[in-house]
């Protein structure tokens, strides 16, 4: 699989698909999905960010590189820690990439490892790609592989992977993401619902792939998952500008976030699908992270911010992206995250 990427950075165990996909406009892919199509089998058209989206990106970078930093020098500690130093690093792609990729920097940086780094796909309600679990199982042990993504929202992908995972003797289901606002594993940076730069973006920050694709007549029964390179994109690549400026701040010594909250993010979410009539609970995205990608590439019904964050500087990139797209911010009182969104129900389109 062509990427921006170096192979040395991370290998991508998936299926070059170029030229094979006509992306879809976001409505039109909005009422396939709410149809039954599943997302899997369509990509969407890229977000072509305006100037003043992009300044709000740079300042964003700049303003939130060095917590960023901190939160992956905690993650790698924690992985050090708890899983020792022979591990492999699966990211799932795409928004795990980047992250694996620091995690990998981090380790070499700070207790001189090279640890593998491989991408892979998993997808909601279609599982894992086996055939790449199959490659990766016959080079190394299974107790070695360790998933990485970016963040939690509600869970739905680390609950995908825990089902997934369950064929694979001796394979963890333990996910080590850099913000975990969702609760639900002791392997993150932090639990704070914190802004990663490499979420305000997609594939320009993401190695110029595209989402991972999985339809019966391009993917065959031994590929692996697919996905596109955005080769007209070249101009535009901010991968590696993202991945060294994180790296610039990266410190033997890391502080360790004092947030911690019982109970678990998806009951505030069940909560919120009760107060705003949501009867399907995978149309209400929580968290920074899965906020910003509701406005980059589905069709957002409303944006929530948690009334203590109003104006607050982490969240400019999702107030820009509302105000580009008209979309309805409601200030309200959030405990798990600091911004959610709700994507509009298919009568809504």
């Amino acid at each position: 699989m062509r990427s921006s990427y170096s192979t040395e950075d991370v290998q991508l165990l998936l299926k070059d698909i170029t030229g094979q996909v006509i992306p879809l406009p976001t409505s039109e892919r909005e009422r396939l999905i709410q149809s039954g199509h599943h997302y899997c089998e369509m990509l969407p058209i890229e977000y072509v960010p305006t100037k003043e989206y992009m300044n709000v990106y740079q300042e964003a970078l700049e303003n939130y590189a060095k917590a960023t930093a901190n939160a992956i020098g905690c993650l790698s500690d924690k992985i050090i820690k708890k899983r020792g130093r022979n591990i492999v690093l699966v990211s799932l792609a795409r928004a795990g990439i980047p992250i694996g990729i620091l995690i990998k920097r981090y380790l070499k940086f700070k207790f001189t490892l090279d640890i593998p780094h491989y991408s892979i796909s998993i997808i909601r309600g279609k599982g894992i790609d086996n055939n790449a679990m199959k490659y990766l199982l016959n080079q190394y042990c299974p107790q070695q592989l360790l998933f990485v993504d970016g963040w939690i929202g509600k869970g739905a992908i680390f609950n995908e992977l825990k089902n997934a995972i369950k064929v694979y003797s001796q394979v963890s289901s333990n996910i080590a993401v850099v913000a975990d606002p969702a609760n639900i594993t002791e392997l993150c940076g932090t639990h704070e619902d914190i802004l990663i730069p490499s979420s305000c973006l997609n594939c320009t920050i993401s190695g110029l792939i595209s989402r991972t694709f999985l339809r019966d007549d391009i993917i065959g029964a031994d590929d692996f998952h697919g996905a596109v390179y955005y080769k007209d994109l070249e101009n535009a690549d901010l991968s590696y500008q993202f991945i060294n400026e994180i790296e610039k701040y990266f410190t033997h010594t890391n502080f360790e976030s004092t947030v911690c909250k019982d109970g678990y993010g998806i009951d505030e979410v069940k909560e919120l699908a009760k107060k705003y009539k949501v009867t399907d609970i995978n149309l209400i995205k929580p968290g920074i992270g899965e906020t910003t990608r509701v406005l980059l590439r589905r069709v957002p019904k409303m944006i929530l911010i948690d009334k203590k964050y109003r104006d607050n500087k982490e969240l400019k990139p999702i107030v820009r992206l509302a105000k580009e797209k008209n979309v309805p911010i409601e200030y309200c009182i959030l405990n798990y995250y600091k911004c959610c969104g709700i994507i509009k129900n298919l009568t809504e389109i």
